[in-house]
């Protein structure tokens, strides 16, 4: 996990060694593993000892993540039904169980912006694969799920599911909070069948992504910077972290929730200087 060094140990700080092994002997999904948070979680699973299932829609993403971490490719537009449909088979067929579903896979396009200029285009298409496709993921999981009488399924939301921003990504923000409450739906239908859903709120995280979005507009970076208490932006590593945690038993008794890893924004009114 990522740590931000004191100036004494600036140049010795070493990541801590990851010596838990949790998972062992289970196997998880994960969509959009090919980067970001997706690719930090799959190398996090497999470190558990999990069987690693890479889901991505980019092929050279995909196979050099699951290369990496000893798991399994599989191309998936995560908008169709029967190729998710297709990847949790795979999953099954490899390793005989479907323990773990991280849908992560999400979009965050420019074009996604104020309701008074986002295009119903725009609207539909980040609707379409940051919700739906966490529909048909968790539509594709759970029998396998009630067969096993157990199963963890954590659901990418974000933490703008729980608040209002200025600067709006109106059709992201819309699809987090559906995230959101259907996962919380879901935890409490089926909790009596061994099956936990959670979904997982990252705050602004040091992602590929998000550093294409800033890149083009560093003002728009600094205004949610400071209201982040820790004065820093997450790194993949702490999001997949939290992932690790809610798909071990360590949170047995954790369901139907918003698991909020935002650095404290959620929690903020007015930030240190």
């Amino acid at each position: 996990m990522s740590r931000q060094p004191t100036e004494e140990t600036a140049e010795t700080a070493e990541p801590a060694e990851i010596v838990c092994r949790r998972l062992v002997g289970r196997t998880a999904v994960i969509t959009g593993a090919g980067s970001g948070i997706g690719l930090a979680t799959a190398r996090r699973l497999a470190s558990e000892g999990a069987n690693v299932v890479c889901g991505d829609i980019d092929e050279k993403a995909g196979k050099a993540a699951a290369e990496e971490v000893g798991g399994t490719f599989v191309k998936v537009d995560v908008t169709d039904p029967e190729e998710v449909e297709a990847l949790f088979r795979t999953a099954f067929d490899t390793y005989g169980s479907v323990d773990i579903a991280f849908n992560n896979a999400g979009i965050s396009p420019p074009d996604d912006d104020s309701i008074l200029t986002t295009g119903l285009e725009a609207w539909k298409r980040v609707q379409d694969v940051n919700l739906t496709s966490v529909y048909l993921c968790c539509k594709a999981a759970l029998p396998y799920m009630q067969r096993q009488g157990r199963g963890s399924i954590i659901n990418t939301a974000s933490f703008v599911a729980i608040m209002g921003a200025a600067t709006s990504q109106i059709s992201y923000t819309a699809s987090k909070g559906g995230v959101l409450a259907m996962s919380r739906e879901l935890g409490v239908q089926f909790a009596r069948e061994g099956i936990r859903v959670n979904a997982l709120c990252p705050g602004p995280v040091n992602t590929p992504l998000l550093q294409e979005l800033f890149a083009k507009d560093p003002e728009r970076a600094a205004r949610r910077l400071v209201h982040i208490p820790l004065g820093r932006f997450a790194e993949a590593e702490e999001i997949a972290a939290a992932v690790a945690f809610l798909a071990s038993d360590d949170s047995s008794f954790i369901n139907a929730t918003d698991f909020l890893v935002d650095g404290g924004i959620s929690g903020a009114y007015v930030t240190p200087l």
